[in-house]
């Protein structure tokens, strides 16, 4: 078997080809980031802000100040006003933050994408974001509604396609309130149609990536397609969204991610918490992860989760997989999500809202 050392240069070629990875060193830890196929840079390491809407101006605020440098949000998190309140609170210059986020379904016709994003630009009071995403690729019906449904409590299909969807946001690059495109919650096959029926790869593919749920081949996959992988719900089933939401998986229940014995030690080794093994794990991977938490200290930690694991870490993390999907609204959503990933078994029928 070739040792640890060989195979994890190997992945790191795939990694960064295209992408670039700099790393800056501070008294405290690593600040890494890559170089998009777009020639942008993304950091490593930014805050999610799903939920939680009273306390993202404060925690936005607090983590620029701290030294994070990526905000990933959504439309559909109406958080969007207190996203840009905290980034204007922070006095951290616009161009130092790399901004996301997300188009939702009801907003997929190609005549309602530009007004769309002026509607994010708007209430983050910023003239561009870094990043635009699809949310997932499934369509809802135009208007309002973000959750149109029909007197039998059904999804409302849109009558367009995530392909018509990516074709107006290519436009949007070319008007400057966008500076890279991408995608979340797609499967290979739909990303594969985007590549095959239009003239730009995306830049970043959002999903769920955990120690429960690598998706190694299909990580080596957007790697060798040059399309940068940000990691949403990085510690797995820690949020308890999924324990409550009307399709919450039965897998949802299993031990939390942080309470394996394996990543306790390989905390003690490195005197970090489990949280930071996690988190250390995927961006030694070569990918981004954005955590969310409200809580002052925890953005402390997981600022310091930056730093370089050993050759028997990874590989002991790697025994963890289990293959555990937890996000997964395909029978709310009416649309088959991830249909050739891993983890799409025990899907459940229920309401996201």
């Amino acid at each position: 078997m070739a040792s640890f050392a060989l195979i994890r240069t190997s992945v790191l070629k795939k990694s960064f080809t295209p992408f670039r990875q700099s790393i800056s060193r501070t008294i405290a830890t690593r600040a890494t980031s890559y170089t998009l196929n777009t020639g942008h840079k993304i950091p490593a390491l930014g805050i999610g802000t799903f939920g939680d809407a009273e306390s993202q101006e404060a925690i936005v605020t607090q983590a620029l100040n701290k030294g994070i440098r990526f905000i990933d949000t959504a439309r559909v998190y109406d958080v969007e006003v207190q996203v840009g309140k905290g980034m204007k609170c922070s006095g951290v210059p616009r161009e130092d933050v790399y901004l996301a986020t997300k188009l939702w379904c009801s907003d997929y016709h190609p005549e309602d994408v530009e007004r769309a994003l002026d509607d994010s630009l708007r209430d983050l009071d910023t003239p561009y974001v870094d990043l635009l995403l699809m949310h997932y690729p499934c369509t809802f019906k135009r208007g309002a509604d973000r959750f149109p449904r029909d007197d039998g409590g059904r999804m409302i299909k849109g009558e367009t396609s995530y392909l018509d969807t990516w074709r107006a946001m290519e436009k949007l690059t070319r008007s400057g309130k966008v500076k890279s495109i991408g995608v979340s919650n797609f499967s290979k096959g739909e990303i594969e149609t985007l590549i095959k029926d239009s003239s730009t790869i995306p830049a970043v593919h959002q999903m769920e990536v955990h120690p429960y749920l690598q998706q190694k081949g299909f990580n080596n996959w957007l790697q060798d397609k040059g399309i940068h992988v940000v990691q949403f719900s990085p510690l797995g089933n820690m949020n308890d969204f999924y324990r409550k939401t009307g399709w919450s998986k039965e897998v949802s229940h299993m031990m939390r991610v942080i309470d394996q014995p394996i990543l306790k030690e390989i905390a003690e080794k490195h005197n970090k918490s489990p949280v930071q093994v996690v988190l250390a794990w995927g961006i030694n991977s070569g990918r981004s992860v954005i955590p969310k938490s409200v809580i002052d200290w925890q953005v402390d930690e997981n600022i310091a989760a930056d730093f370089e694991l050993e050759e028997e870490d990874m590989f002991r993390i790697a025994t963890l997989d289990a293959r555990a999907r937890f996000n997964d609204p395909s029978l709310d959503y009416e649309w088959r999500l991830y249909s050739d990933l891993e983890g799409i078994d025990g899907t459940v029928r229920g309401k996201t809202h």
